[in-house]
């Protein structure tokens, strides 16, 4: 069996989860990447993994292949694009072109949830009326970057100023706050069935940013599921794994983004802690072609589990970092993933990109994991100069 793995950056979903999945699988692997340097060891080949066509050609002067597969936030349509040029499962590009650009997941869900939303191109003037608060974001943004809470027409005006100075080119959105818990669901369908995974209830750090300071495992109520999925139906994402974040509004839940990928910040490696299940694996084996009947989705998950951001309070020079470490206390399994160096500069953003490092904890429960987590956290702290 040949997979070929589409990435930009290593990530820790790559190198910890996917690279060894295949490798457990017997599969052969070849990685397609525009930064071959940065993977030493393994078969790869140099190609611009954005362009379908580029992609296409490679995979075609190669060996045969069984799967291509991309975990990339970025690589999702040229990915699937590729797959289905060779008849092999995946995803429909479609499908991925509208979960990426958060306009056209508006324009996919106003059919199941009234979010009042506007497209700012490049160059056009700003929209009137907008029901503020609103959020402003890039259609194609990731890691809560540029992604801001404005209060009326002269904040909107200004962030989206400084937005443009980052991002000229870009088309914004302007969509109104989804005041309430912020929750995630994740999914993994094989294009006929899809099954839940689970969810985390996420803490976000303080307004007007969307900084993820935290996720608790916490499946989606019941009651949430029929809207979560008619919604996922009418944006097309139902084969592979899928990463849905939504609101619990007063209205009910209201989709924030679909991320048509493996939840990240080693959270993926947390639910398949607490599933007790080879996650990566079977995520793969869907790509290949198999049901996800083949799997046992019914077990109770007994554990308890949180990822918890390390977040940068200032910006400042790292002068003490805790290392990576894998540690087993009080029938709390605990690890940490350094994300800076000592010496690093850390410049504030108000971003995804602030964390100096990630703790994941896996317990019998809260009390339990986070008795563990504080600890941690006081004898070993992030020191900024």
């Amino acid at each position: 069996m040949r997979l070929y793995l589409t990435t930009l950056n290593p990530t820790d979903s790559v190198t910890g989860g996917f690279l060894p999945a295949a490798a457990a699988l017997g599969w052969d692997v070849t990685i397609l990447t525009d930064q071959p340097d940065r993977y030493p060891g393994h078969d790869v080949v140099a190609v611009d993994v954005r362009d379908f066509r580029a992609v296409v050609d490679a995979v075609a002067a190669h060996h045969r292949p069984d799967v291509i597969f991309s975990n990339s936030d970025h690589l999702q349509a040229a990915t699937a694009l590729a797959a289905e040029y060779f008849g092999l499962p995946g995803k429909d590009w479609r499908a991925c072109v509208t979960a990426k650009n958060k306009a056209l997941t508006r324009r996919a869900l106003a059919a199941v949830e009234p979010v009042r939303s506007v497209r700012i191109p490049p160059g056009a003037g700003l929209p009137e009326g907008l029901p503020y608060p609103v959020v402003v974001k890039p259609a194609q943004g990731v890691a809560s970057e540029d992604v801001v809470l404005v209060d009326g027409p002269d904040a909107l005006a200004a962030a989206v100023a400084a937005t443009r100075e980052r991002r000229p080119e870009e088309v914004l959105v302007a969509e109104e706050f989804l005041d309430g818990p912020v929750r995630t669901l994740e999914t993994l369908g094989d294009g006929g069935t899809r099954r839940m995974l689970g969810g985390f209830a996420t803490t976000l750090g303080p307004l007007p940013h969307f900084v993820e300071e935290r996720l608790d495992w916490r499946p989606p109520d019941t009651a949430h599921l029929a809207h979560l999925g008619a919604a996922l139906d009418a944006a097309g994402a139902g084969f592979g794994v899928c990463h849905t974040e939504y609101a619990v509004t007063r209205d009910g839940p209201r989709v924030i983004e679909i991320n048509y990928r493996l939840i990240g910040d080693t959270c993926d490696f947390l639910l398949a802690d607490l599933l007790g299940v080879p996650l990566h694996q079977w995520i793969l084996r869907v790509h290949a072609g198999e049901p996800v009947s083949s799997f046992d989705l019914d077990g109770l998950c007994a554990a308890y589990g949180s990822v918890v951001s390390l977040v940068a309070e200032r910006s400042g020079t790292v002068a003490g970092a805790p290392p990576d470490l894998s540690t087993h206390k009080d029938g709390v399994r605990l690890w940490h993933r350094a994300l800076r160096r000592i010496g690093d500069h850390v410049e504030v953003t108000g971003t995804n990109r602030d964390y100096l490092g990630l703790l994941r904890a896996v317990g019998p429960d809260h009390a339990s994991v986070d008795t563990v987590i504080d600890a941690f956290r006081k004898e070993h702290p992030w020191v900024l100069a």
